[in-house]
């Protein structure tokens, strides 16, 4: 029996561990040809000849995510190994955790470049190839999967740069899938909760998501949410785009966004005094938002 990305092409970036790891060897165990993306060369050859070994089809990338130049390589190594690409998952990222009043610009500059301007670079190049395609008449069947946390979605403690990135790629893949559906593009987030590299370096979180050792189901592997993420990178995902997907163990539930609320009208200005009335009987009304992770 065929997987559900049989045939197709896909990218995956900060594949060499982690979470992208186990994205590059689910969708190979699918049917897709991986190009396995990380700065770290080893990392990534170890990722590829695992996938080789199990019979799947996949190749090593080190392009520079945040850099546009280098990015398109990996487009250009995908369709030159194995012939089309069908999918890009941005997963690579990377963190600096500061409290807001000790954050250097340095700080800031680095999570961005990686996460913002990463989710960029690569995907930009894909959507230009697939819409050459759309415009030559071609079907096109591109698939946009990108990263964001709870951190982007409910804000947290500590993670002022991680969380402005993350809910900067929240609002980037709305705007990617109003954008580019007329081409065949669809574009999601996911938002997971697993065991990676970034969330058991804190003690506490290592012994909490730690595998259970009884061999009940382990509610913190990565491939929990890469099976999520196999399926938005098969064709049978088409009807679904811009949506918010959160994955944690066996839980797949849609993240409901910012939207607007009835409010208050007045027909006329607010004078600045008369903003205590409105605002009472707004926050009088108001759903309390999730709150702030570690707050």
């Amino acid at each position: 029996m065929s997987g559900i990305c049989e045939g197709r092409v896909v990218i995956v970036t900060g594949a060499g561990g982690g979470l992208g790891a186990a994205h590059a060897r689910v969708l190979a165990a699918e049917g897709a040809a991986v190009v396995v993306n990380d700065i770290n060369q080893d990392a990534a050859q170890g990722v590829v000849d695992a996938i080789v070994a199990a019979g799947g089809r996949a190749v090593v990338n080190d392009s520079d995510i945040t850099n546009y130049a280098s990015s398109e390589l990996a487009v250009r190594q995908a369709i030159d190994t194995f012939g089309d690409l069908h999918g890009v998952v941005n997963n690579a990222g990377n963190n600096r955790d500061r409290m807001f009043a000790s954050l250097s610009e340095a700080d800031w500059d680095a999570v961005m470049a990686v996460h913002l301007k990463g989710h960029f670079c690569i995907a930009s190049h894909a959507v230009q190839y697939w819409r050459h395609q759309s415009k030559a008449g071609q079907s096109v069947s591109g698939r946009i999967v990108n990263t964001t946390s709870g951190a982007g979605l409910q804000g947290s403690i500590g993670q002022s740069n991680y969380a402005a990135a993350k809910a900067g790629i929240a609002a980037l893949t709305l705007n990617q899938a109003a954008e580019l559906g007329r081409y065949g593009i669809t574009a999601n987030a996911i938002c997971p909760v697993a065991r990676t590299g970034m969330t058991t370096a804190v003690p506490a979180m290592a012994e909490r998501m730690a595998a259970p050792s009884d061999g009940s189901f382990d509610h913190f592997a990565p491939e929990n949410v890469s099976s999520v993420v196999a399926w938005l990178c098969a064709e049978r995902s088409a009807h679904v785009t811009g949506k918010i997907l959160e994955a944690e163990g066996g839980r797949i539930a849609i993240a409901d966004g910012w939207r607007s609320t009835k409010g208050v009208d007045k027909g006329a200005r607010w004078e600045p005094a008369e903003v205590d009335e409105a605002m009472a009987t707004l926050l009088a009304d108001e759903v309390p938002a999730q709150a702030v992770w570690g707050s």
